[in-house]
């Protein structure tokens, strides 16, 4: 119904002028339009054709006289007066009446304010009116913040069957599985008397080999319920078995009590140079921090890729600016982690190889790089909406193999190689003044470096001073702004993968200074240290890493979780000796 329509047909409704019908709630009455109505609700549509032609008055007990209104407005005005208060209600009613279009925004107006508040009960809503688009997404939320939701009261009012559905899955997301432990006790202790006779089939969801020794034995086998239930004694006795014995699993094979979930974000490496190799590798390793490895997840019909400046932005990776082996090019591409597919976008003003990329506020920046004659002081911006790119203030120096982070608001840009130089300045770049500002020099030159913000200090680590490869690490301050020396990583490295990972800082293959290398370290900032991390399976250098993270199919990108009940049926291949593990493996 066009504006100009709607606007006279509810003016001849306010007036009772042509009104056919009259809509009865509670005693009061709302005068309509037959036909108005039927255009939007299936129910009056059906009331009215099949009802005698000398009916007026229609009564109607389902409904507030507030709801009926609120429909009767939507019919004639098109408005939506959906909010917190009255969602649920209306959409109960519209559904009734089969006011599809009204329907639709109520489930919109859920899905666009989801909350650790009230995802429980939206999702327990839509799982009782069949709303499965918007159930998926109440119950990927509980999932994603599952140890604040598990603490609200709406949790206690979950039944068996949900609260099974939750911690039964890999994709739930807790960074300790005590969390799950002490939340089931939570839910039990609501209703003991009820709840504790479902205590044998809610303990073996729990991943109890994931806990610390120390805290299974003390807090989990010396629970008195759990002792007092059989079952439940049997399910401590295989954990405890666990813990013990250690039994070794095949990669990707484990115990269901000892089956890592899915970790909350992914570390990508992608392309690179392979030694030896004349060009450069479309490879991508993915890296599961809870399954502590490396999966091969390479997309055969990409192209290979180096040097490019490689970030994560709204749900799909952007690898930006690359060379063809002759010259840099100015070529984005983004590959969509859901449906698995690379899409070529529109292209940077400049060509740029060797450039330095990040992400602020929505925006892709991307910085200096080598255009094939000259190293570059240019910059530019790409907004993910216009799908367009804008050229930025240029930096006071020119930087290629330079590393760049978004850090409070600001871009902050470290090193690089001006074609004269190895540099240690640095410079800052704010979006709101347009203006980049010199900041305090690194200790030493630093080009090929790793450079990432977290919390309240920038980290830059490796790279070369044009003599050697560095192993050196060191962090600036903003408030003070300087840079104090840290713990040297373990291995010398330029040219490699830096990326933040479950609050550890990981340094991914590069360059040693003589050969490609396909190690990995991570450092704690809690504890200043370096630790080894399993190495990836190719060595390269020129490799550009991200963290993924917030897909609903993570699962794609982690390591396989395979238990006693959904391993493939691959024995007619395998040796004995696989099998006879396999079976030790998936023991209950």
């Amino acid at each position: 119904m066009a504006h100009g329509s709607s606007s006279v047909f509810n003016e001849l409704r306010l007036k009772e002028e042509l009104c056919d019908a009259v809509i009865r709630v509670q005693n009061q009455d709302f005068h309509v339009h037959r036909i108005i109505l039927s255009g939007c609700s299936e129910y009056f549509r059906s009331l009215f054709t099949l009802s005698h032609p000398a009916d007026q008055v229609y009564q109607i007990n389902q409904v507030s006289p507030y709801m009926m209104r609120v429909i009767v407005e939507f019919a004639y005005m098109g408005s939506e007066e959906v909010n917190q208060q009255n969602v649920e209600e209306l959409y109960i009613a519209c559904d009734f009446f089969k006011v599809t279009g009204l329907m639709d925004a109520c489930l919109r107006f859920m899905g666009e304010h989801l909350s650790k508040e009230n995802c429980i009960d939206i999702w327990q809503f839509t799982e009782t009116f069949f709303c499965q688009t918007l159930n998926n997404d109440a119950f990927h939320f509980i999932l994603q913040h599952f140890t604040e939701v598990c603490a609200s009261s709406d949790f206690l009012n979950l039944s068996v069957q949900q609260l099974l559905k939750l911690i039964g899955t890999d994709k739930l997301l807790v960074r300790d599985e005590r969390t799950v432990f002490e939340a089931v006790l939570r839910w039990i202790d609501h209703s003991p008397e009820e709840r504790t006779t479902y205590i044998s089939q809610i303990l073996p969801k729990v991943r109890l080999a994931l806990m610390t020794p120390d805290f299974f034995m003390t807090n989990v086998r010396n629970n008195q319920m759990l002792m007092c239930d059989t079952e439940c004694r049997d399910t401590l006795f295989t954990a405890e078995t666990l813990f013990n014995d250690g039994i070794v699993c095949l990669p990707g094979i484990y115990h269901p009590l000892a089956r890592p979930r899915l970790p909350a974000s992914i570390l990508l490496a992608i392309g690179g140079w392979i030694e030896y190799a004349p060009f450069a590798t479309n490879a991508i390793e993915a890296y599961d921090i809870c399954s502590d490895c490396w999966v091969n997840i390479t997309n055969t019909e990409e192209a290979p890729r180096s040097q490019q400046g490689t970030v994560f932005l709204n749900g799909s990776v952007y690898c930006v600016g690359d060379h063809d082996r002759f010259e840099p090019l100015s070529n984005v591409r983004r590959f969509d982690l859901t449906t698995h597919t690379w899409h070529q976008i529109v292209p940077m003003k400049t060509w740029r190889w060797g450039v330095s990329i990040t992400t602020l506020n929505g925006l892709i920046y991307a910085i200096g790089g080598y255009d094939g004659q000259n190293r570059l002081s240019t910059a530019e911006c790409y907004d993910p909406e216009s799908d367009q790119w804008m050229n930025i203030t240029s930096m006071h120096e020119r930087r290629s193999y330079a590393s760049c982070t978004a850090f409070q608001g600001q871009v902050y840009i470290c090193g690089g190689f001006n074609k004269e130089n190895f540099l240690s300045s640095a410079e800052c770049y704010c979006p709101e003044t347009k203006v980049w500002t010199q900041i305090a020099s690194m200790s030493i030159s630093r080009y090929g470096l790793g450079l990432v913000a977290f919390e309240e200090q920038i980290y830059a680590v490796g790279g070369s001073n044009g003599d050697i490869i560095l192993n050196s690490a060191e962090a600036y301050n903003p408030q003070t702004n300087s840079w104090h020396t840290l713990t040297p990583m373990q291995s010398p490295r330029n040219n490699f993968g830096f990326e933040v990972l479950d609050g550890r800082l990981f340094a991914i293959g590069g360059f040693n200074g003589y050969s490609y290398i396909s190690d990995v370290e991570s450092y704690d900032p809690n504890t200043g240290e370096w630790s080894d991390v399993p190495d990836m399976g190719i060595c390269r250098s020129g490799l550009r890493c991200c963290v993924i993270s917030g897909l609903t199919n993570m699962a794609d990108y982690a390591a396989p979780r395979y238990s006693s009940l959904d391993y493939p049926d691959s024995t007619s291949y395998v040796s004995d000796a696989y099998y006879e593990t396999l079976q030790l493996c998936l023991r209950l």
